[in-house]
């Protein structure tokens, strides 16, 4: 499984202009194969903080995301606000269990 996790920072009066296109690439994405898990979190303490984390099934269906139109409709919309700062980070993870 590979785990995407970080965080986009943006002005925080920017982040109702793209919560649309937020919400267009998180439902395209949940549909794509190779999907178990994407969400944006919008952080209760810092405005204009989102937390992002994602799981895919292959590193394959990750880069098959990652070319996708609705991820490049999701990064036009990007551009048309300020972001402070994007840190995203790949983790693999060999062995998955429930936490007792």
């Amino acid at each position: 499984m590979i785990i995407v996790s970080g965080i986009l920072r943006l002005a925080a009066t920017d982040l109702s202009r793209v919560r649309e296109a937020a919400g267009a690439v998180l439902t395209q994405t949940r549909a794509e194969p190779g999907c178990i898990a994407y969400s944006y979190a919008e952080d209760l303490l810092e405005p204009g903080l989102v937390r992002i984390y994602e799981e895919w099934d292959s590193r394959e269906a990750l880069t098959a995301h990652g070319q996708s139109a609705h991820v490049a409709a999701w990064h036009a919309a990007l551009k048309s606000v300020t972001t402070l700062e994007r840190d995203l980070k790949t983790v693999e993870a060999g062995r998955i269990e429930p936490l007792a």
